[in-house]
């Protein structure tokens, strides 16, 4: 099989990748769940490479998102829910709809007739979408209700964020940090329970809970978790960046080092952080 630039080949290629018999043995195991992580992971290096301006990663990682797509549509395909070519119909039969303007279908000419058409648009997708789930028999709708506006497509983090900050807007909230913090404690002694038990679901679950707890505090500390965690990730880069070039100058690697000697290493790129931070102070 030799590459191209047809849709078609993708499709085939991951259609050999599946099957049962002569397919790849991870790609055949693989469901909508375990392909999930990939999916999002994808979409986060297409921005990355948007944000460093590299248009060749860029290329690169948006065919590493459309595998996912083509993947994702494959085992809709296996299951007898729909298929790629479903996928397409869909979102190309929403963009003709959503731009009747653009499509000899409307005299909608200004910025607010345009949004005004949108909005009804949209209205009428929503009662389709309802009416489609209720004939699937899905009764939980995460889009309805006063927390409905929040997207659950969001970061974990940002979806929290925006959940507490709605539910703010009624009441349901801490009134000083302080009492978030004790909660902080319920929390991580709940977890560890959790641990000492084994069960894995519920660490999971209290895992979650202590998380959600550390963003609240954030928010009422005016600290965006999101880029708080953000600058962390930055400096634990940096640090292990430092243990990796110290140990490569002593001669010695990663692999064979002694958890001491590392966190020696850390410990002194700490140091050095400090002392920077004081010089330019």
């Amino acid at each position: 099989m030799q590459p191209s630039k047809d849709i078609s080949r993708l499709i085939d290629i991951m259609a050999a990748l599946r099957h049962p018999e002569t397919g790849c043995p991870w790609d055949i195991v693989q469901s909508f769940e375990t392909i999930k992580p990939y999916t999002i992971e994808e979409a986060y290096e297409v921005s990355d490479a948007i944000e460093r301006g590299d248009m060749d990663d860029l290329c690169d990682e948006l065919g590493d998102l459309l595998l996912q797509v083509v993947f994702h549509a494959r085992m809709a395909e296996e299951a007898g829910e729909f298929s790629f070519g479903d996928v397409v119909n869909a979102i190309t039969a929403k963009m003709i709809r959503r731009h009747p303007h653009v499509f000899a279908r409307s005299a909608a000419d200004t910025p607010d007739a345009v949004k005004r058409q949108w909005d009804e648009i949209k209205q009428a997708e929503k009662r389709e979408r309802t009416e489609r789930r209720s004939r699937r028999g899905i009764t939980e709708d995460f889009k309805s209700g006063f927390l409905g506006s929040v997207q659950r497509s969001f970061p974990a983090l940002t979806e929290a964020l925006k959940l507490q900050e709605r539910a703010a807007k009624v009441g349901f909230d801490w009134s000083a940090p302080e009492p978030i913090l004790d909660k902080i404690e319920e929390e991580i002694g709940e977890l560890r329970v959790a641990l000492r038990e084994g069960d894995q679901a519920k660490v999971s679950d209290e895992l979650g809970d202590l998380i959600f707890a550390v963003v609240n505090i954030g928010r009422h500390v005016k600290a965006d978790p999101e880029q708080a965690l953000r600058g962390t990730n930055t400096k634990f880069r940096r640090r292990f960046s430092h243990i990796e070039h110290v140990l490569e100058a002593e001669g010695e690697t990663l692999e064979h080092a002694t958890l001491e000697r590392m966190e020696e290493i850390w410990q002194a790129a700490k140091a050095i952080e400090r002392a920077v931070t004081s010089g330019a102070e």
